[in-house]
Order: C-alpha cells, then sequence, then structure tokens
C-alpha cells in the first residue's frame, strides 16, 4: 500500500489510505481513503452501523485499525499521536461533566488536566469559549440544571479551549432547538473562516447541506462517495419543471426538443434534461404557443443522493 504523501499530508488536515478495522469476524471500516482539505468542513455521513463513528474513532487514535495509514494534521497516527492531539478538538460522545459542578468549573477541570494547556491563561479561554457557544451567562449554573441543548454547546466549548488546527464533531447539534442549531452552524462556518478544517458528522442533511462545503458517504464500511458538495451534483440528472396551463402542448415541445421522462404532474411537466441546452427551451414553448408560467432547473437534493448512493431513507429533519 502507498503511504500518503508528505506533501499531501501537509496539505489535508485528516488523510488516510486504505483504513480497515475488523471486529473478530466482521469488518466495520473496508479500506476507507479519507481525504478532508484544509479549511474545509467536511460532512461525515452513514447510517448506523455503516463504520463512520469506528473511522473517527481511528482518526483520534482511540482504537487501532486493523489495517491502512492515517495523517492528523501531517502526523501519523498513532506514532505521532502526542504531536498531533494538541491542535484537534474533538466531540465525541461528549465529556464526563461532573453534575455538581458549574460550566465554567467543569471546563477548568478538564483544562486543568490537558498537559498542553497554560493555567495562567485558563481562565480567559474558559471565559472566551463559552461566550462562543452562547454560555457565558449560564457560567455559574449547576451542570445538572442544564438542558440537553446546553450540555451539547458545553461539550463544543470543551473542544475550543485551546487553540485548533482541526475539530471533530460527531452530532454537534443533537439536543439543540432550531435557535440553538442555527447558532452553531454559524460557528462552525465562523471557526472555518479562520482556518480551522471541520470533520463534523451528522444525521440531519438539511443541516449538512447548508453548513458543509465537502462531505463523504459511508455505507455498509465503505466510503461511497466524497468531494466538494457541488462537485457531487456535477454528473447528477437535473429535472426541468414548466408551470402552464397547456400541458398537452408543453409535453409536445418538450419531447420534440430531446427531453426525456416527460411527464405532467399537477399544473406542470416535469422532464429530465439531459444533453439538452437549457437556454432553447422556454423560447421553443414561447414559439409553440405555450404560456410559460414558470421554469425551473432542479438538482436533486442531498437526501436524493444519499437514497441513491445507500439504498436508505435519511432523517432530513431531526
Amino acid at each position: 500500500m502507498t503511504e500518503p504523501s508528505l506533501v499531501d499530508a501537509a496539505e489535508h488536515p485528516v488523510l488516510s489510505r486504505g483504513l480497515t478495522k475488523n471486529f473478530r469476524s466482521q469488518v466495520a471500516v473496508d479500506s476507507v481513503d479519507l481525504v478532508v482539505p484544509h479549511g474545509a468542513i467536511y460532512g461525515f455521513l452513514g447510517p448506523n452501523g455503516s463504520g463512520k463513528t469506528t473511522t473517527i474513532r481511528m482518526l483520534l487514535g482511540l482504537i487501532t485499525p486493523t489495517a491502512g495509514s492515517i495523517h492528523l494534521l501531517g502526523s501519523p497516527i498513532p506514532a505521532q499521536l502526542s504531536r498531533a492531539l494538541p491542535r484537534v478538538g474533538a466531540l465525541v460522545e461528549g465529556p464526563a461533566f461532573h453534575p455538581y459542578l458549574s460550566g465554567r468549573a467543569n471546563l477548568a477541570r478538564l483544562d486543568a488536566a490537558d498537559a498542553a494547556s497554560d493555567s495562567s491563561t485558563a481562565r480567559r479561554r474558559i471565559d472566551a469559549a463559552l461566550d462562543r457557544v452562547g454560555l457565558l451567562a449560564a457560567a455559574t449554573k449547576r451542570y445538572r440544571a442544564y438542558s440537553l441543548g446546553m450540555r451539547q454547546r458545553l461539550a463544543i466549548a470543551n473542544a475550543l479551549l485551546m487553540p485548533r488546527d482541526l475539530l471533530v464533531l460527531d452530532e454537534p447539534t443533537n439536543g439543540l432547538d432550531p435557535q440553538g442549531t442555527r447558532e452553531v452552524r454559524h460557528l462552525i462556518g465562523q471557526l472555518a473562516a479562520d482556518g480551522v478544517t471541520v470533520l463534523v458528522s451528522s444525521h440531519l442533511l438539511s443541516e449538512v447541506e447548508q453548513m458543509c462545503t465537502h462531505i463523504g458517504v459511508m455505507n455498509t464500511g465503505k466510503l461511497v462517495a466524497q468531494g466538494p458538495l457541488d462537485e457531487l451534483w456535477a454528473g447528477a440528472v437535473q429535472t426541468v419543471r414548466v408551470q402552464t396551463d397547456r400541458t398537452t402542448d408543453a409535453v409536445r415541445v418538450l419531447t420534440e426538443l430531446g427531453l426525456s421522462n416527460v411527464r405532467v404532474e399537477g399544473r406542470g411537466v416535469l422532464a429530465t434534461l439531459g444533453d439538452v441546452e437549457v437556454e432553447k427551451i422556454v423560447p421553443n414553448l414561447v414559439n409553440a404557443c405555450v404560456p410559460v408560467l414558470g421554469f425551473s432547473v432542479e438538482y436533486p437534493s442531498l437526501e436524493d443522493e444519499y437514497v441513491t448512493l445507500t439504498g436508505e431513507g435519511f432523517d432530513v429533519s431531526g
């Protein structure tokens, strides 16, 4: 197996080659080649049992791969784990918070346990992290009084206590209300704008579609798709929708132009675009005296693409 080159490893904060994990006779992760570019917000998708969480745990050195290689921020894992981890913030199943301590005291305890932290700047860094996730006003409240959403935000604050080059977030919006979800999405966007690379695992496709620049889709242990979000749509089937009150004539014109799968739906006509030039459609309809009340070219949603790749439905709303 070819190891990642130094150039590849330097340009991609997360890079794996042939990453594999076997549990007894079961292959949980099967030869996965992850490529997460610098500054990306990488949405890591997959149904339960797809190998997504196992992959994340291998990236962070929590479990050892059966085969393959990992480079995290240019460092081979697990050989140089101690070099890479101080630059990585992670939320994987959440840290163990003490219910009788305040949010601030819990973060202080975790920060003190980090050998890379500076105690002289602890208070400033803790308050800055709490402020970023909207918990500064609740800093003195005991953890046991926190709502589920507040607990999730405190876990994200813990990942932000030190300057990070990479964040690995497993379901960061779990338990958040719509406002909290928007705040976390905005926070992740800000972090990426500051140069932080974010790998975010989520089951909410609507959030991934709004937030991420790249995605990777896992299914039955394999990485079945990966790349920039816009490029994954490049080869996707495009659907033309024409709103008109003369659907029969519209069907005839679209068929003559060479569009396929032409059908009437409600007060409009749908057709698969194929190789037909979009700019020819409306003029041909108008020349045939077909009134065009609305026209659009639609791409499949992320949910449609996911179902195509995995054959499974997905939670799009949470």
